[in-house]
């Protein structure tokens, strides 16, 4: 059995038909890590597989004592030797329990499915790490940025979590930030949401103060008659929302109903509003 590391699961296979002197036809092999681009171009995961040869023992019995003079074992291979070891004696001495006798294979699987756990948990720290440089790094750009502006602006906080960058902002001048109606919040958000999706691939949540978290509430109350309208007669539509209050409506109203088609729709002025309807009717008479 061996462990064989590689870019991609076909050089993987290659490179075990080789080392273990058989066609890949004849390969036993069980994947243990899928390759992986990474983030960003960070936490690039190369495949590997752990295989043997399913050629009857006759038929390789040369090579493979060819290979046990010329091969060297690897530092996991001792390992999983000393607990096979180990397992024999403790089975001797405690022959009378008759416990079922453990293969080598699993042992061994069992060995470097601990490796390939344990990967799992240094791969998710190393992409906190990355999220929070890339956090830092963000924070320090538009701190920047703001301070070019005519406000009295000191508070700028951001955290990157599930490929969303999530920014607060506060300060004096919060609330000439956000503008009559949200106009300057609605710009600042198309602003930083072009900046960002298109550098790091991140969606955004801007709470300024706390109009965000006020806007949220406002038409958390606004839809309860819209939903109470739907859950009757199976469809409805919201009034005209401006700028991101239609974009709160959306997610509230598909939250509430996931089995439904809920989408923005704009009339003949442009102005938008949320319908709520079947999926398989995805029309509305509005």
């Amino acid at each position: 059995m061996r462990k064989v590391e590689a870019a991609t699961l076909e050089e993987a296979y290659e490179k075990a038909s080789k080392m273990l002197e058989c066609s890949i036809s004849e390969l036993q092999s069980e994947v243990m890590q899928h390759p992986s681009k990474g983030i960003f171009g960070f936490l690039k995961k190369n495949a590997i597989i752990v295989a043997t040869c399913k050629k009857p023992a006759s038929k390789n019995r040369k090579s493979e004592a060819k290979e046990e003079t010329l091969h060297v074992p690897t530092t996991e291979e001792s390992v999983a030797s000393e607990i096979i070891a180990t397992v024999k004696e403790e089975q001797i001495v405690q022959n009378t329990f008759a416990e079922p006798e453990i293969e080598k294979d699993a042992i061994v699987d069992s060995f470097f499915e601990v490796d390939h756990h344990e990967d799992d948990i240094e791969e998710f720290e190393e992409e906190t790490v990355v999220y929070d440089e890339l956090a830092l790094m963000i924070e320090d750009q538009l701190k920047e940025l703001l301070s070019h502006s005519c406000f009295d602006i000191d508070v700028v906080e951001v955290d990157v979590r599930d490929n969303t960058a999530l920014i607060f902002i506060d300060g004096n001048d919060a609330a000439l930030l956000i503008g009559k109606e949200g106009y300057r919040y609605n710009a600042l958000s198309y602003m930083l949401f072009n900046w960002l999706h298109a550098k790091y691939e991140l969606f955004i949540k801007l709470e300024i103060a706390e109009f965000l978290t006020t806007q949220q509430e406002m038409i958390r109350n606004y839809i309860k008659p819209v939903i109470e309208n739907v859950e009757k007669q199976g469809k409805g539509k919201t009034r005209f929302l401006d700028g991101i209050l239609v974009q709160i409506a959306l997610e509230q109203l598909r939250e509430r109903f996931p089995d439904k088609y809920v989408a923005v729709k704009t009339g003949r002025e442009g102005k938008k509003f949320v319908v709520i309807n079947e999926f398989n009717n995805t029309k509305t008479n509005a």
